[in-house]
């Protein structure tokens, strides 16, 4: 999984594609010993999620859940970021990325975010700042292993766009209602030492072992009985769903009601400089 060539990025969120960037995948996939490596390959803008970009990762997801060679996934980001979220100049231009994020007021239970439904264990291995829209892919997955480097934030109030991804119901299962209204509330970044602390991820690693720990979890998994991990999985789910199933249909409303009041992009773009700059202070 080679980065394609291309010059050195700008320091912020870039809006504009390196030039071999046009010509690369968005999304790569790889698959060995029974695990597929997905990673989302946009490095010029942080891996931000693009309405082409979330239609790819769903197939791609999708075409690795039908297959009968693949017992687990491992989703992770070309560096240096997992993923800026969405992408906010396409918003603040009028683009439609903000429509396929299922934030419409439709459940989104079936589908947490941009990842389908999916039986198979996925590993988030976060490599870099995961943000937002990018933060939600990271709770998608069904535990994160994080490199020295990685971030998380919740800028959604920043942006000023509501969570459609679940975030309201998976961030408190992971650190605790009040650790997740106050990441909520501040927009302020988590440092990977401090959200191991705080149960966000199960591992931190040195950025250079990130994905080599990511696949011996993996393989462990992959030597297990599947079929009896999958039926685990879903047992986990179908509890989590049978306590706060309804908070899914309660985010899925707020966030359909608000954006449905309609997005000004000027002020979008507004914001996204003031994220950018706010990022750069803090990491």
């Amino acid at each position: 999984m080679s980065e394609p060539a291309a010059p050195q990025p700008a320091p912020a969120e870039p809006s504009e594609a390196g030039p071999s960037e046009a010509d690369a995948p968005i999304v790569l996939v790889e698959i060995a010993e029974r695990t597929a490596t997905i990673t989302l390959n946009r490095p010029h803008q942080r891996n931000s999620l693009s309405s082409a970009l979330i239609r790819e990762l769903r197939q791609v997801v999708r075409a690795v859940e039908a297959d009968d060679g693949v017992d687990v996934i491992v989703l992770t980001g070309a560096d240096p970021a997992f993923c800026a979220g969405l992408d906010l100049k396409e918003l603040g231009a009028g683009g439609s990325a903000l429509a396929d994020t299922g934030a419409t007021g439709e459940s989104t239970r079936g589908e947490r975010g941009a990842l389908p439904a999916c039986t198979k264990p996925v590993i988030g291995a976060v490599n870099g700042a995961a943000i937002t829209g990018g933060f939600e892919l990271a709770l998608a997955c069904d535990f994160l292993v994080a490199s020295e480097r990685a971030r998380f934030a919740d800028t959604h109030a920043r942006v000023g766009i509501q969570p459609g991804w679940g975030l309201t119901v998976l961030l408190p299962q992971a650190i605790g209602l009040r650790r997740a209204r106050e990441m909520s509330a501040t927009g302020n970044f988590l440092d990977a030492p401090t959200a191991l602390a705080w149960g966000l991820v199960n591992h931190v690693v040195p950025h250079d072992d990130l994905l080599r720990f990511a696949h011996g979890l993996a393989a462990d998994i992959a030597s297990n009985d599947q079929l009896g991990v999958r039926r685990i999985f879903a047992t986990y789910d179908e509890g989590s769903l049978a306590a706060g199933g309804d908070a899914w249909e309660v985010e899925a409303r707020v966030a359909g009601e608000w954006q449905g009041e309609g997005i000004d992009p000027a002020e979008i773009e507004r914001r996204r400089q003031q994220i950018v700059d706010r990022g750069r202070s803090q990491l």
